[in-house]
């Protein structure tokens, strides 16, 4: 009698250690395996800036109105905010962008949300840091189509704009510079970040900031979708290159690495942050909606040698693909709106 009593307290008690690791209603994953999965994706404390390049007022102010300013394309009325428009989530909206006198380009506009933590930028990744990235821009021909050194001709012609890079660099002699436009179109870039979202929230410690369905959906993102495996970290990116099946001619990261096989058709990976409101999607702007990128990878994109590891049919259920997207739109922040600068004259 003794022994069976003690049987039924041991089933209680082991009964009782499930219960306390189980998954939580309606989400896939024990709390335990949920906190394993929420560590990876903590937002950071500050933003980075290059080591040769540390922030400063004066360079943030010069690079906000260089980056507003259309004077320095060839048409004279293209500026970077013309494509990177803040109030479209840094990008145009368009499948692809439209550069020089309305000249359509090759591919979508990327969001510059979150640059702060990236290592090579473009879509094909030919720039290796955004104090680089900058003056290229406005070198590319369907973009603003101008040579650079027209480009410092029309800002020492504006009186104003000495007075901003006195400022901004301090103590050198000829301060308006093509390394010195990179360095302050960088440092405003650099603080393009991303506000606090619903999953922010969530991420530290309000249960009650997402949905059960958005749960799921985070847990589907880092496991049997295998989101995660390229979209990883707090902006959703690891900053590499994937060919991730779609089906056109632009070889990408191949252009600049022929003879890996990987990099055919390899693009960059975009961050996620704010992606509910960044349509259409993809390189090429092919895909409208987040449910259609969902369908294209659930097993929708084209077989060949280059295409990644990561990307295999996903088999999901109409239900899964449904919690996937709401997770995603608990990637959405509020953010401050920006102020256009006043033009020097």
């Amino acid at each position: 009698m003794f022994g069976k009593k003690l049987s039924v307290i041991s089933a209680a008690l082991f009964a009782l250690v499930l219960s306390a690791q189980a998954a939580e209603p309606g989400v896939d994953a024990t709390p335990d395996q949920m906190a394993a999965l929420k560590k990876d994706y903590l937002r950071p404390a500050s933003v980075l800036f290059a080591s040769d390049n540390p922030y400063s007022d004066a360079k943030y102010t010069l690079g906000k109105i260089l980056f507003f300013d259309p004077r320095l394309s060839e048409s004279k009325v293209m500026s970077c905010a013309t494509c990177h428009n803040p109030g479209l989530n840094w990008v145009d909206g368009l499948n692809k962008g439209v550069g020089n006198f309305h000249q359509q380009l090759g591919r979508k506009t990327l969001s510059l949300l979150n640059l702060a933590w990236d290592d090579l930028y473009f879509w094909d990744g030919r720039a290796d840091s955004l104090e680089h990235q900058a003056p290229m821009v406005f070198e590319i021909p369907k973009v603003m189509n101008m040579n650079f050194a027209t480009v410092l001709e029309r800002i020492n012609d504006i009186a104003g704009y000495r007075t901003l890079f006195d400022a901004a660099f301090p103590g050198e002699k000829d301060p308006v510079t093509r390394d010195n436009v990179g360095k302050a179109l960088a440092i405003f870039e650099r603080k393009i970040v991303s506000g606090m979202a619903p999953f922010d929230r969530w991420i530290a410690g309000d249960e009650s900031a997402i949905s059960d369905q958005s749960k799921r959906g985070f847990v589907l993102f880092n496991k049997k979708a295998n989101c995660a495996a390229c979209h990883s970290g707090w902006n959703f990116s690891d900053g590499s290159f994937h060919d991730t099946g779609l089906n056109d001619d632009d070889i990408g990261r191949g252009k600049f690495l022929p003879d890996m096989v990987l990099m055919q058709h390899a693009f960059k990976t975009p961050g996620l942050r704010n992606i509910a409101g960044r349509a259409p999607y993809m390189h090429d702007g092919s895909r409208k909606t987040l449910e259609e990128v969902v369908d294209f990878y659930n097993d929708g994109f084209a077989k060949r040698p280059s295409l990644a590891s990561e990307i295999k049919p996903l088999h999901l259920t109409d239900d899964e693909k449904k919690d996937l997207v709401s997770f995603l739109e608990t990637l959405t922040s509020v953010d401050d709106p920006v102020t256009l600068p006043m033009l020097p004259q």
